[in-house]
């Protein structure tokens, strides 16, 4: 029986461990979407927008980035070396492969998980705009469940494609 004095939203907690869970199964999807895919098809352009598997794993790693480190630490953009604009996060560069984006998705998601690990959802941080922890874990969470289904479609058309 959990003590009835701790908080839904304290680190622990059968609520907290759930979103957290749900966060990590979509982390766990997209890491995955780029599977036995070749540098050529995780590059490809199947949309009018620069939506691209490679770049989509790119996008979300800078979106862990703002609403986990930005938002906890206050470093700026230019300070952790991202974009300023959440468009300019897709942009592939030449040196971008498969294994070093996953890499970094990969290591953003440890860091992500560090920071917040011992903040209860109700903490407030101050990076940009002062919010709860809450509302981090909920647009993280929302950018990741969007782009696995974009992820997904990508990654039917890539593998249908081949001869």
């Amino acid at each position: 029986m959990e003590n009835a004095t701790t908080h839904p939203g304290d680190p622990g907690h059968p609520v907290r461990r759930r979103i957290d869970d749900l966060i990590d199964e979509h982390r766990d999807h997209l890491a995955t979407s780029l599977d036995g895919l070749t540098e050529e098809e995780a590059r490809r352009s199947l949309v009018p927008s620069r939506t691209t598997l490679l770049g989509l794993l790119k996008h979300v790693t800078f979106a862990q980035q703002v609403w986990y480190d930005q938002d906890i630490t206050g470093r700026s953009r230019a300070d952790m070396g991202l974009p300023e604009a959440a468009e300019d996060s897709w942009i592939l560069a030449d040196e971008d492969t498969v294994e070093s984006i996953r890499s970094r998705f990969l290591a953003v998601c440890a860091e992500s998980r560090l920071a917040v690990a011992s903040m209860g959802l109700d903490t407030i941080v101050t990076g940009r705009r002062p919010h709860p922890l809450w509302n981090s874990h909920l647009h993280v969470l929302r950018e990741l469940a969007h782009h696995c289904g974009h992820a997904d479609i990508l990654r039917e058309q890539i593998l249908a494609a081949r001869p």
